[in-house]
């Protein structure tokens, strides 16, 4: 069961579905949310067209890249119904997705990111030539500290823009790609282009159907986009790519297969990360949360925002064998909305260190693969910290970019 942490503390997504959580279901005549994944050979907008029209569904996105597919409100015996069309692979209940949160900053020094010659963090705005997509909450489209590509801007979820009305979304791009411009913070990959893609309301509030949506962008735009961040997570287990058991699993390994290094938190739940999504997916780069204080290997520095030991697991991170990097996500300083700066604490903030780390490599290495990138963090990595609180006995690599 995942236990309750304070929305200004800990910052994650939870994802659950009525299966996962016991919940009771709709009734039959009730419309509820579905999301239907077609055969790779089928049109998607002419199958939801022509569903919508037998079966009384109301449409809502409708995916062509990461999957073939839409999503939809209908009853339950429309769904069955449409099921047992020969071009659907499956019919799944749509999910709720609800935030549960929580100067160099003390994570961009333990990373290493100032000696970094692509980084080149002194003080000039000199930006990293690279593309990273924000699946969040938005960004602030107009930080001055961020370079946010607004063309490439996309709202999966409430709202009239990409606009970032939480702040989860903007910490996470500040934390990628701040600009190193003498103010405010610096990011791992100084000036990286964000991509805003918003698939959570201003509430932190979203849906399985909303997060497939911001996927499915990211994969149509995979030819400049190199990295995409997600910092979300909730109930569920890894599954084979085309086992057509999971639609976000699918559209990721899509996703992955177009070229795109997705990075994602391993939750805050203190628990294994394998009964977590996307964190418990192999395609994905899965991140822990380090507790650091003072940007500095060894232990022993006070605690600060929230109580915690210096240079250990952080107390609230997931762990286990999905995890492939730990990074800093404790008392991170970022870009805030509103043009701003604040300080949180998650694995929510661990990830957008990698996706950095991916975002610099990937600058010099354009062709990588996902895989090839994955590999050249782990073997950057360091194992200069302390793993004795850690549950699963493994000391995985702490992320390190000085060579990239």
């Amino acid at each position: 069961m995942r236990r309750t942490l304070g929305v200004a503390m800990l910052t994650g997504i939870v994802v659950a579905s009525a299966a996962a959580t016991g919940a009771t279901a709709a009734p039959a005549d009730a419309t509820t949310g579905y999301i239907v994944v077609l055969r790779a050979d089928a049109d998607s907008s002419s199958v939801a067209a022509e569903h919508a029209r037998a079966n009384g569904a109301a449409v809502g996105h409708v995916y062509g890249h990461a999957l073939r597919g839409y999503s939809a409100r209908m009853s339950a015996t429309a769904a069955e119904r449409v099921s047992r069309d020969s071009r659907v692979l499956f019919v799944q209940p749509d999910g709720v997705a609800t935030t549960t949160a929580q100067s160099m900053p003390t994570g961009i020094n333990r990373a290493d990111a100032e000696l970094s010659t692509t980084a080149k963090i002194n003080g000039t705005d000199e930006r990293v030539d690279v593309d990273v997509a924000v699946i969040d909450t938005g960004v602030d489209l107009d930080h001055p500290d961020l370079n946010v590509y607004t063309a490439g801007a996309k709202n999966c979820s409430t709202g009239r823009s990409a606009d970032d009305g939480n702040g989860h979304g903007t910490h996470v791009a500040g934390t990628i790609g701040a600009l190193d411009n003498s103010t405010g913070v610096v990011g791992v990959a100084p000036g990286a282009r964000i991509w805003p893609v918003r698939v959570l309301s201003n509430s932190g509030s979203g849906s399985f159907s909303d997060i497939i949506c911001g996927i499915d962008f990211v994969t149509a735009n995979a030819d400049m986009i190199e990295v995409a961040n997600m910092s979300l997570g909730g109930s569920g287990s890894d599954s084979a790519c085309g086992s057509n058991r999971d639609a976000m699993h699918e559209a990721i390994c899509k996703s992955v297969a177009a070229g795109v290094t997705y990075v994602v938190a391993a939750g805050n739940s203190s628990a294994d990360s394998s009964t977590f999504v996307p964190a418990a997916y192999d395609e994905v780069i899965t991140v822990s949360a380090l507790a650091d204080f003072n940007g500095l290997p060894g232990g022993g520095a006070a605690a600060t925002c929230r109580a915690d030991v210096d240079d250990t697991l952080a107390d609230f991170s997931n762990y286990g064998a999905d995890v492939d990097l730990i990074a800093p996500g404790v008392c991170i300083e970022s870009t805030w909305k509103g043009a701003g700066y604040n300080t949180i604490s998650g694995t929510s903030m661990a990830s957008p260190h990698v996706a950095g780390g991916a975002a610099l490599y990937t600058a010099n290495n354009p062709s990588a693969s996902p895989s090839t990138v994955k590999s050249a963090l782990q073997s950057a990595g360091t194992t200069d910290w302390n793993n004795s609180d850690d549950p699963d006995g493994s000391k995985e690599k702490l992320l390190n970019v000085a060579t990239f």
